[in-house]
């Protein structure tokens, strides 16, 4: 799968749960992905942290301790900084006010977090085939819901 991606990228992962991080971080070094992960636990470390470096790709979770998700998806889309930086929403949830709140507010994409391996690996490879570097992605709402696999 080396083909998904030619250029190295950055990719912050604003994550509180330390397995479902290391579940995304195994599929993305199955895949042979050219990337560097950083994570950030909370919604705090994650803004100190896009301040100091902007990643080429932020996984955003939604429920995060200090500062949600929302918070600071609403907070990165103020500063024309992060104009071209793609979010990809990557959550637990699947309420549709969550889906209509992100996508209004400028993610890219909406994740359900997956519920097997084999899923994880499907969307990640999705995410991965768009060149993020050369093409500012964000669907129409009917192709925003990556994974529609709600329960």
């Amino acid at each position: 799968m080396n083909d998904l991606q030619e250029e190295l990228q950055r990719v912050l992962v604003a994550e509180d749960d330390h397995d479902d991080f290391e579940l995304l971080a195994n599929v993305i070094s199955d895949l042979s992905l050219k990337v560097i992960l950083k994570r950030a636990e909370n919604g705090d470390i994650l803004m100190k942290i896009m301040h100091e470096n902007i990643p080429d790709i932020l996984f955003l979770d939604i429920l995060m301790p200090r500062r949600d998700g929302k918070h600071c998806l609403h907070e990165i889309r103020t500063y024309r900084k992060f104009d071209n930086l793609p979010i990809i929403v990557y959550t637990s949830l699947q309420d549709l006010e969550t889906i209509e709140f992100c996508y209004r507010h400028g993610t890219n994409l909406f994740v359900h977090k997956p519920h097997s391996y084999s899923e994880l690996v499907e969307v990640i490879q999705k995410i991965f085939t768009i060149n993020w570097k050369k093409v500012n992605y964000y669907p129409t709402r009917d192709n925003f819901v990556l994974n529609p696999y709600f329960s």
